[in-house]
């Protein structure tokens, strides 16, 4: 709607990409702060809570009951946010909104499963997810071949890509979206754990796809230039506003919890940025909690399966902490600082290369 007002009644402020970004941003902030609490009254009015998983700390316990499904609120707000303002004829732009409601179908299903038979087990199995995740992700990339992106790889501090990886690009850009959205789900496992560290990621995604974007200064930079990807970080600035307006009710103590249907399309949508902007390597510093959390649970039960003995008191790794008697609060804000960190590492390979 933004973009129409510039070129049908010549404002010229709206062909900016960073003005529709910011009132993208405002726009998901706004809407998930207004309906944010009337769903936790709706929610809470139908006993909606969540289930907690049996084997999970025993402080957990004190959690149930808490309304869950929170991640509808801001993908609708964002979603809004994003009709308004971004480029709807822009191929980058529907396949993210594609990934994002896509993911969000199957977030919402396996939800809706828990909450309807009141077990945290009850959800969809891991096959049947993984199934729905792959043929989501199978649509997403076909849109990203159909309009020809560039399947090079590139690596952080090299000038140059690697090499083309053609066809094979597919397998990795499924495994890449997959596994972003797999491995956010499994760190929101405490209040805004996977909530901060999502907005810093938007926030650091929306900066590349940005500069990948401006030909002036991806030149300057050695980065890759793709013409059309800036349109992008609108996405990316109202994912952001709408979790941030999202902490205010997920902070600790929760009264909200963003559920599979918020944390799925999250790591869905922040793998197929990183793909669009070419930094899929890069990624792993801009998620990095994301992928110690996914990495610990693989070591847990690679280690238990061959060994027999357990690495962690507990995985994911937020809960070996806790486990270890750290207060939940420390675990929270020590996993965000520590996003903070690499995602700011991030940021500065930019310049080294």
């Amino acid at each position: 709607m933004f973009y129409w007002f510039y070129r049908h009644l010549d404002v010229n402020i709206f062909q900016y990409i960073t003005v529709r970004a910011g009132i993208a941003f405002f726009i998901a902030f706004i809407l998930t702060l207004i309906l944010m609490p009337k769903f936790i009254r709706w929610a809470k009015s139908r006993s909606d809570g969540q289930p907690i998983y049996e084997l999970a700390p025993e402080n957990h316990q004190k959690k149930v009951g808490t309304p869950t499904m929170g991640g509808v609120v801001f993908i609708f707000s964002m979603l809004i946010a994003t009709l308004l303002t971004a480029k709807l004829n822009n191929f980058y732009v529907v396949g993210g909104l594609l990934t994002i409601v896509l993911f969000s179908l199957i977030g919402i299903k396996d939800d809706m499963a828990k909450l309807f038979y009141k077990s945290n087990s009850a959800g969809l199995s891991s096959k049947s997810k993984l199934m729905l995740q792959t043929l989501a992700s199978i649509v997403v990339i076909s849109v990203l071949f159909i309009y020809n992106h560039s399947t090079e790889l590139y690596t952080p501090f090299f000038k140059l890509p690697l090499f083309d990886m053609s066809f094979f690009a597919g397998f990795l850009w499924i495994l890449v979206i997959i596994g972003t959205s797999n491995a956010v789900n499994l760190t929101d496992g405490l209040d805004g754990l996977a909530t901060v560290p999502s907005i810093i990621g938007f926030f650091t995604l929306s900066i590349i796809v940005y500069i990948t974007g401006h030909s002036i200064i991806s030149s300057y930079l050695l980065l890759p230039n793709i013409q059309i990807i800036g349109e992008l970080c609108i996405l990316g600035s109202a994912f952001a506003g709408s979790l941030i307006a999202f902490l205010w009710f997920n902070s600790h103590p929760a009264q909200v919890f963003m559920g599979d249907s918020g944390s799925l399309p999250i790591g869905a949508f922040m793998g197929y940025m990183a793909i669009a902007c070419k930094s899929e390597i890069l990624l792993i510093l801009i998620g990095f909690i994301f992928v110690i959390e996914t990495v610990s649970v693989i070591l847990q039960v690679g280690s238990f399966k061959i060994r027999k003995k357990r690495i962690f008191l507990m995985a994911p790794i937020h809960h070996h902490f806790e486990e270890k008697g750290w207060k939940e609060n420390k675990i929270i804000v020590r996993f965000w600082i520590i996003a903070f960190m690499t995602n700011l590492l991030a940021l500065m390979s930019l310049k080294l290369r």
